[in-house]
């Protein structure tokens, strides 16, 4: 990716950000700004611009709602070219309001999701520019798309 290149890479907690982290040098050269859950996560990406938002499932109606104003947020100060994420309801988010945005999206299913898509993974289908599974028997014509497990 070239110069120019704004991306904001956000993920949730613990696995999603441990495998979000991993994307790291296919970011190199880029602008980006990082988003997740925990603030103590922000020494793993120093140097690099860097939001925490609120942590919320689909049991916390009013909690997933502050959420998205958060990422709304984000994404309206940031203005990426690219999103990408490997979930979970921080990704689904930010990929819903960026492609409302003109943003080029990217979901990267968790490699934990062996036996099925993840809710959010599912739920993105028509939202995601590009829709990676990182498990050859997921992949269908319809998507995601298997390219290899990349994380």
């Amino acid at each position: 990716m070239s110069k120019s290149t704004r991306i904001l890479a956000i993920a949730s907690g613990g696995g999603h950000w441990v495998q979000l982290l991993r994307l790291r040098a296919a970011f190199e050269g880029s602008d980006i700004a990082y988003v997740t859950v925990n603030k103590a996560y922000r020494p793993d990406v120093a140097g690099s611009r860097f939001y925490t938002i609120r942590d919320a499932t689909r049991w916390n109606k009013f909690g997933l709602i502050i959420m998205l104003a958060q990422v709304l947020l984000v994404i309206l100060r940031e203005r990426p070219d690219v999103i990408i994420t490997t979930g979970a309801a921080p990704g689904y988010m930010a990929l819903r309001m960026g492609k409302l945005l003109g943003a080029r999206t990217i979901w990267l299913d968790s490699i934990a999701n062996v036996e099925q898509l993840s809710m959010a993974g599912q739920k993105v289908r028509k939202h995601a520019d590009l829709w990676l599974t990182q498990w050859e028997h997921l992949a269908t014509s319809q998507g995601p798309t298997f390219v290899g497990a990349v994380v």
